[in-house]
Order: C-alpha cells, then sequence, then structure tokens
C-alpha cells in the first residue's frame, strides 16, 4: 500500500508541476486561457498572482517527491512527513476551492484527487 500511495503522490506532484507550468509560465497563452475560462485582459490583470499561486504548486511538487526519494532511501518517517505536508495541501487546497467558488468543482475534483488518494493509500499502508 505505501508504494501505491507513493506512486499516486507522483501523479499529484507531476499534476502540479503542469499546474504551475500554465500558471508560471504560459498563463497569458490561449490554451491555458481557455482552460482558465480567462479573457486575455482577465490574464494580463491575474499575471503576477497566477505566476505567484504557481510557484506555490511547484513547491508542494518538490516538497512531495523530496518525500517520496526519502522513503525509497530508506528514511520512511522522515519521507512519509514530507509526502504528507506535500499532498496533504494539495488536497486542502482542493477543498478550499471547492468550497470558495463551487462553479470549479471540476477543477477542485481534478487537483485533489490524486492527493487525497495518496494520503488514503499512504494512511493505510503505514498503519499496517
Amino acid at each position: 500500500m505505501v508504494t501505491a500511495g507513493l506512486v499516486v503522490a507522483a501523479l499529484a506532484a507531476v499534476l502540479h508541476v503542469y499546474i504551475w507550468t500554465m500558471e508560471s509560465l504560459t498563463w497569458t497563452s490561449p490554451r491555458t486561457r481557455a482552460t482558465f475560462g480567462t479573457t486575455p485582459e482577465e490574464a494580463e490583470t491575474t499575471r503576477l498572482l497566477a505566476y505567484n499561486q504557481g510557484f506555490y504548486n511547484l513547491f508542494l511538487a518538490v516538497v512531495s517527491g523530496i518525500g517520496i526519494a526519502a522513503v525509497f532511501m530508506g528514511h520512511r518517517d522522515v519521507g512519509a512527513a514530507l509526502v504528507f505536508a506535500g499532498v496533504g495541501s494539495m488536497a486542502a487546497a482542493a477543498v478550499v476551492l471547492l468550497i470558495s467558488a463551487r462553479d470549479k468543482a471540476r477543477a477542485a475534483v481534478t487537483q485533489g484527487l490524486f492527493p487525497v488518494i495518496a494520503l488514503v493509500l499512504l494512511i493505510i499502508g503505514l498503519a499496517s
């Protein structure tokens, strides 16, 4: 179960790197604007906010990745703590998005599903 949880945590991390790419690197591009439903004017106005938010997503992915590596290198407790911090924050952010913007439910589920599954698998795996 721990290995399955780490694999799903890795998928969550990869997704958050992709989100970082959209928010921090391609925010004003037509494809990213279509994904987030913004006009060119809105994208330009929110560019710096999205840039900053994107880095939050990147840092959560990095923390999760370091935790995964630590577990595989035999540092189970430290690695698990880092993975829980990373994917737990991802899951919490998805809940905040769902509560604050019901029209973004699909995005909340997309960004939160892998983290929640990883948390459940890791809790079950580490408890046994």
